[in-house]
């Protein structure tokens, strides 16, 4: 079986250089794969692991241009092995995550103070269970295209979680957390879905992302880029927007 790894220096280079392996192995993983090339063929091979189980979410890569956990992929001949999209790269597979962290802090992704303190019926714990099973692997954030023209854009991975809270009845800051992802938020997802079939945990950041702007519609907010584009000055056909 041949494998191809892009691997790249401690910056991202251009193309970085595609590497070739042969492995004598058959219905293996890919973390399985990239073990024995590092132990058996070239130790220089860097690329991260943790639980090998599916759910520390450290081992993601791309694989033919989708992203996947290795340790839960199975290898097959030919396959093109890449580190994620839109994150730094530290040294071949391995990323920083910081930067996608940090877009957790800006959207105040986290429960007001005291408000987990509260009860919660089983019924309301249903309503966001799933949110709550993101395993921060970045795979939303490889494959979103918002990056490429906007690389403030908050982002899957932390709307999904601001989601996650809002939802939540015990929440006491709903109006700060939707305030805060008005701008390079959600009016700047494009609703693509590219985000949906690469989560690992079937979380549907899309569907968050519209479940929060149908809650900013009913606290006042709206759509900075259409309301520039309103004509509020007395235009033609009283008032109504001038294109």
């Amino acid at each position: 079986m041949k494998i191809k790894i892009k691997r790249y220096s401690s910056e991202r280079e251009a193309n970085g250089q595609t590497v070739a392996y042969e492995i004598a192995l058959e219905n293996i993983s890919l973390l399985e794969a990239l073990n024995h090339i590092k132990t058996k063929e070239d130790p220089s091979l860097s690329f991260t692991a943790g639980c090998r189980s599916g759910v520390c979410g450290s081992c993601a890569v791309r694989v033919n241009g989708k992203e996947e956990l290795a340790c839960a992929y199975k290898l097959s001949d030919g396959d093109l092995i890449e580190p994620l999209n839109n994150l730094p790269v530290l040294r071949d597979l391995v990323v920083d995550v910081q930067k996608m962290l940090e877009f957790n802090a800006i959207a105040k992704a986290w429960s007001s103070t005291n408000s987990e303190n509260m009860p919660l019926l089983p019924e309301q714990a249903e309503v966001n269970e799933l949110q709550s099973d993101c395993i921060l692997c970045g795979a939303c954030y490889s494959a979103c295209p918002v990056y490429a023209v906007n690389e403030d854009f908050i982002g899957p991975f932390a709307l999904t979680r601001v989601w996650r809270y809002v939802s939540d009845s015990r929440e006491q800051d709903v109006q700060e957390k939707i305030e805060t992802i008005q701008s390079n938020g959600i009016w700047d997802c494009t609703l693509c879905n590219e985000c949906v079939p690469v989560c690992p945990q079937g979380i549907a950041p899309k569907q968050d992302i519209a479940m929060l702007r149908g809650k900013s519609g009913v606290m006042g907010f709206m759509d900075p880029n259409f309301a520039a584009g309103m004509n509020f000055g007395g235009g033609p056909d009283f008032g109504q927007p001038s294109f």
